[in-house]
């Protein structure tokens, strides 16, 4: 991602999260900053109002209580850029009564009646983000339903995360388009962590080199690492999606699978079709059979957290050290 935020979308639906915490970092965990839960604004509550009850009176009063979520979600959904018109409304309207799609949305506003507790673990996240980066601007946070398509959708001080999407692992729906693997991350637990990857992500736009797996595994590492610092209760397979063996395997496998990696020449070759193999959720099995996906995030992250125990910078100073060869050089890496 080598374009800035401002005025541009951002999907997020491939790998999150994982991470363990760095000891001597000097940093307060998200536990320990005071803070007010965030505000999430109910757009996907009052958008389906309109598509029971659709009315000239409540497309303009939703129209101008939400300009921006309709322009984002305009653009992802159908590129359409004019979300004023009738024409925009009727077809937003016509997208969202086809009888899956309207099960699913009730299915997602039932499953988030209430959002206090997700509203709590934000305003502590975006506490510690808040302390960490003093000059960003925390954004306005909304919920939307997208119809399994956008996973979060990111503007100009606009975030939001598409409910449909964490319904559980064994929501029937989801066996008829996601494989096993990613349904893992399609759970409530991931809707804290992937506001904030999407927040850190259009904050801090990748600059690197997109066909170099050094470049990609540092900047997934930070992504995950901060992430983890500013939400840290989740247990580190759980945040990669792996599961208990698959996690295992990694930390079993960790030498060897760097080692392979500096033999094969792929850690500084610029191959597309190699790196991005490295960044799949799938299994890994161009490594070995039993390795998991995104190898190349697990690295990155494990690089990452060495750099911090070793240099004990700032996590500011984390993410805008954007020479990868100099973050693994002094992390002294060698598993």
């Amino acid at each position: 991602m080598n374009t800035p935020m401002k005025n541009k979308i951002l999907i997020l639906g491939w790998t999150l999260i994982h991470l363990t915490g760095c000891n001597g970092c000097g940093m307060l965990s998200s536990k320990e900053t005071s803070f007010e839960p965030v505000r999430i604004r109910r757009f996907d509550k009052d958008l389906f109002q309109l598509i029971l009850v659709d009315n000239p009176e409540r497309q303009q009063a939703l129209a101008q209580a939400y300009p921006q979520m309709f322009r984002v979600l305009g653009l992802s959904l159908f590129n359409h850029q004019d979300t004023t018109s009738d024409e925009f409304f009727d077809r937003l309207v016509n997208y969202y009564s086809e009888p899956n799609l309207n099960k699913l949305y009730r299915d997602a506003l039932a499953g988030y009646e209430t959002v206090e507790h997700i509203e709590r673990d934000l305003g502590r996240a975006f506490g510690y983000l808040q302390e960490q980066f003093p000059e960003r601007q925390i954004p306005v946070v909304y919920m939307h339903v997208s119809g399994l398509y956008q996973n979060v959708l990111v503007d100009d001080s606009l975030l939001s995360i598409s409910i449909d999407k964490y319904l559980g692992a064994d929501y029937l729906l989801y066996r008829d388009f996601f494989d096993t693997y990613r349904r893992r991350g399609m759970t409530p637990d991931y809707v804290v962590p992937d506001y904030l990857t999407a927040w850190l992500m259009s904050e801090y736009p990748f600059s690197g080199n997109d066909n170099v797996l050094l470049d990609r595994m540092i900047y997934e590492g930070k992504i995950k690492y901060v992430t983890h610092q500013a939400f840290s209760e989740v247990i580190p397979e759980v945040w990669m999606k792996y599961t208990s063996e698959e996690y295992r395997w990694c930390s079993e496998n960790e030498s060897r699978l760097w080692r392979q990696i500096i033999e094969r020449k792929q850690l500084y070759t610029p191959d597309r079709v190699t790196t991005s193999k490295y960044f799949l959720e799938r299994p890994s099995s161009f490594i070995s059979d039993g390795a998991p996906g995104n190898l190349g995030t697990w690295i990155g992250w494990r690089i990452v957290t060495r750099y911090m125990e070793r240099t004990n910078v700032s996590v500011a100073e984390l993410m805008n050290h954007n020479d990868a060869q100099d973050i693994l050089t002094k992390s002294k890496y060698k598993p």
